[in-house]
């Protein structure tokens, strides 16, 4: 089977279960960015977190490989792809309580930096900031776009701040505040 089918020349792409659409719909666009997503949860974990991180990682990988399932179908419900519900958004705040419990509070904005983990998951923290984007982009005209991937994305956001902050302070970097230029 060849990897090309030539089908998308024309700036098209077929939806799962679906009609033919652009290649900058607003479906497209939002698993689209879903996919960017894992692609820099996947350079993260080449990055060499700490192995708690990268064990936390995988398995959202997977998740988000069913989001974007999830996404690429007009009516997943229907088609047995409806994923995110409350309980994936749930398992992502544990996550976030027990690593956030080994961190010092917050007490300003810091800069992504770091270690390369540190630097990668904050770069996959922006992307996933977009996709959530994407998807309220997408949800405001379809309302068939669950709510619960909205949620999980937020989440996955705020976990992957954390995880960061996380790989820094287990490699022994302190967090680099932000400081408001001179005029």
């Amino acid at each position: 089977m060849k990897i090309y089918t030539k089908t998308g020349d024309a700036g098209e792409t077929g939806l799962f279960a679906g009609a033919r659409v652009s290649k900058d719909h607003e479906r497209i666009e939002a698993y689209g960015t879903v996919d960017e997503l894992n692609a820099c949860l996947g350079v993260a974990r080449a990055a060499g977190p700490p192995a708690e991180i990268d064990q936390c990682l995988e398995p959202i990988q997977h998740a988000l490989f069913a989001i974007g399932a999830e996404l690429a179908t007009p009516n997943p419900e229907q088609h047995g792809l409806r994923w995110a519900d409350e309980q994936a958004s749930e398992t992502l705040e544990l996550a976030i309580d027990r690593f956030e419990a080994g961190l010092p509070p917050l007490r300003q904005f810091i800069l992504p930096a770091g270690t390369s983990a540190a630097a990668a998951l904050h770069q996959a923290r922006a992307v996933c900031r977009r996709a959530e984007r994407r998807v309220v982009t997408l949800r405001r005209t379809d309302a068939s776009v669950s709510l619960d991937v909205i949620i999980y994305l937020n989440r996955l956001g705020d976990l992957l701040f954390v995880l960061a902050r996380a790989a820094n302070a287990l490699a022994g970097f302190a967090d680099h505040p932000w400081q408001k230029p001179l005029s």
